[in-house]
């Protein structure tokens, strides 16, 4: 019996991860397995192993899911929220342009992106011979390490677009001792890696996969296009992007509602999704994003809500809510806007056999929540607000045709009309109609596809990386500072175990 790629991510990780397995230097000769030890060596020893250990290489991408809310909160797209200005400080901070480098969230996203790191660089330092030296050979092997490549490679992107300057390492697993040496490279150097993890996934990768969930060609082919346009390398970019596009192998689902219900999960539009399940009782409060279901679905939900059994939501924690001026970004029409916020006394008003109740408004109260990922009834178990479900949508066919319609407006030798048939593709679906096509070409285009991927991708967790790729940040963030809050600060413990230089203004 197959087993579905949701549940094999829930399963026990194997690399937890040998971190004490280089501390015997007793002897030279010293065999740590004669003391009944378990070594790395006791691991790689069949596909099997090499299949099971790949899955451990996916599980932390669950584990950064703080990476998204921390996208719009840091913008004009949404405020912390939350029950009172000293809930979820870390995420205040954030909101408030108030950053340290003592920032829980920040830590986390770090720590686990590392984690990710460190368990691929195990997989790959033994993907010719395994660690007693036995070459081991099966068929899919190779597509395997593409898998391995790709969230190497997402790892980095993660850590380079929050951090900037990173320390990079490939060739091996590190030990604590090894840590303690670690150098931060140049952003430019670890975007060469990931471009470098990124061809390889490509050239190795199938189009498609079995088990949904599992990386493919194109989500290799649409993140390496991403890679580009971060670096404004608009040709390349274009080029890649354009793959995806040319393969006829995604298309836009009709109604934009589906695509973030349970039944739109790796749907039609899915290029790259994280993997969520609730197949498990278990819950750990203290590690709140590790080892359970999609944290951030319970914090986005409205605080104390009630109603009837027909009312389809649960409570949550009003956190990341959605701003006025994002709401009034939509205009007359786009089907978007209502998909992309709850205007709760809104929806009451409409329903009023739901008979719902809610506690006082939250801190920071907007009057929205975030639509897209509102918990809902049903889709938990074990620890409810820990085991949500949901998969985060993190490229979708739309951020495709949208980052192409970008890289063509703004190419070498500019390619506008095609541009503006990516870019119409998404405001047709969005109005229903052809009558609000954008014709507009050059700088005036190239707005206009900025403009449409806040509309578009509004409460994914772009925005802050959008606006400060493309220079808006400072006219559009309160509290922005350029020089200072292109990224993130080094968390502190690791400025402090590390000797890390921490970035400028923090």
């Amino acid at each position: 019996m197959k087993i579905s790629m949701k549940k094999y991510l829930k399963m026990l990780a194997l690399v937890a991860f040998f971190g004490s397995l280089n501390a015997c230097t007793k002897f030279v000769d010293y065999n740590p397995q004669e003391e009944f030890k378990t070594t790395d060596q006791d691991y790689l020893k069949s596909e099997s192993d090499y299949r099971t250990m790949e899955i451990s290489c996916y599980t932390p991408l669950q584990w950064i899911n703080q990476v998204v809310p921390i996208g719009d909160i840091a913008t004009d797209n949404a405020v912390a929220g939350g029950e009172n200005a000293s809930d979820v400080i870390p995420l205040q901070q954030i909101d408030d342009y108030t950053t340290t480098p003592v920032n829980g969230q920040l830590t986390e996203i770090w720590q686990s992106a590392y984690e990710g790191v460190n368990r691929a660089n195990y997989l790959i330092q033994y993907k010719a011979t395994n660690p007693a030296g036995d070459k081991i050979d099966f068929a899919g092997k190779d597509a395997l390490y593409g898998e391995v490549n790709f969230l190497r490679a997402y790892y980095y992107f993660t850590l380079v677009k929050m951090f900037g300057d990173v320390p990079l390492f490939t060739d091996k697993r590190l030990s604590l001792t090894d840590s303690k040496s670690l150098k931060r490279a140049p952003k430019a150097d670890v975007y060469k890696q990931i471009e470098a993890d990124l061809t390889a996934a490509i050239a190795v990768l199938p189009p498609s996969q079995i088990q949904k969930g599992r990386i493919t060609k194109h989500a290799a082919q649409a993140l390496l296009g991403k890679v580009y346009l971060y670096q404004n390398k608009f040709d390349a970019a274009a080029t890649m992007l354009d793959n995806v596009i040319n393969a006829n192998a995604f298309s836009l689902v009709q109604n934009f509602g589906n695509i973030f219900l349970l039944s739109g999960e790796n749907g039609s539009e899915s290029v790259f999704e994280i993997q969520y399940s609730n197949v498990s009782p278990y819950y750990n409060w203290g590690g709140a994003t590790r080892g359970q279901g999609n944290y951030a679905v319970q914090q986005c939900g409205i605080r104390g809500l009630n109603g009837s059994a027909q009312m389809p939501y649960a409570a949550g924690w009003s956190t990341n809510l959605p701003t006025q001026n994002l709401a009034a970004a939509y205009t007359a029409g786009d089907r978007r806007k209502n998909v992309t916020v709850l205007d709760i006394e809104a929806y009451k008003a409409a329903n009023p056999s739901f008979n719902i109740t809610y506690q006082v408004a939250p801190f920071k109260n907007t009057g929205l929540y975030n639509q897209k990922y509102l918990p809902r009834k049903g889709e938990t178990s074990g620890q409810v607000e820990l085991n949500y479900t949901n998969n985060f949508r993190i490229i979708r066919y739309a951020d495709v045709l949208l980052m192409a319609a970008e890289a063509f407006n703004r190419a070498t030798a500019p390619n506008d009309s095609k541009a503006q048939g990516y870019l119409n593709q998404v405001r047709q679906r969005a109005f229903g109609n052809a009558s609000n096509n954008i014709t507009a070409t050059g700088t005036a285009l190239r707005q206009a596809i900025w403009d449409e991927r806040r509309l578009e991708l509004a409460m994914e967790g772009d925005r802050f990386f959008d606006l400060v790729r493309t220079g808006q940040a400072a006219s559009r963030i309160t509290g922005f500072r350029v020089g200072k809050h292109e990224v993130f600060p080094i968390p502190q413990q690791e400025v402090d175990i590390s000797g890390l230089t921490q970035n400028a203004g923090y």
